[in-house]
């Protein structure tokens, strides 16, 4: 079974920890924020199953929006897939947010994941989407 979790709105990167005057590390706000609509999200398409015990393959797609600065062309080739976004944020740093907002929701850890993939696309409507399948286990 192949559990897909969206969160709408612009996909935001996992932001490097900062560090307080006082010597506390935190998280960014902005990360913080997504986070939390993503673990709103994996709820939901979780159901209220158990988090999966074994070992899991990921694909995440951040689909980023197309910046309204482009001409048409351009524009119509990121939407058409293209052209791709070459840009920051890392994929890398999209992962690591989709894959914190899904600890213990989807899975027990992030650690349970022995395959990814991860995507940056252009498109109308910004979102990320997580794929998450739990690898059956030979018999």
């Amino acid at each position: 079974m192949i559990i897909i979790i969206t969160i709408d709105g612009q996909p935001v990167a996992k932001g490097r920890a900062r560090i307080a005057r006082n010597g506390i590390a935190y998280t960014p706000a902005k990360t913080r924020a997504f986070e939390s609509h993503g673990r709103m999200a994996a709820q939901i398409a979780m159901e209220d199953r158990a988090p999966l015990a074994g070992a899991i393959t990921a694909t995440i797609s951040a689909v980023l929006p197309v910046p309204k600065s482009w001409p048409k062309r351009k524009t119509a080739d990121a939407l058409t897939g293209r052209l791709r976004p070459t840009s920051k944020p890392d994929a890398d740093n999209y992962a690591k947010a989709a894959l914190d907002a899904c600890n213990g929701i989807v899975f027990a850890d992030d650690s349970q994941v022995v395959d990814l993939v991860v995507r940056k696309l252009y498109g109308a409507d910004p979102r990320l989407v997580i794929e998450v399948e739990e690898i059956a286990h030979a018999a």
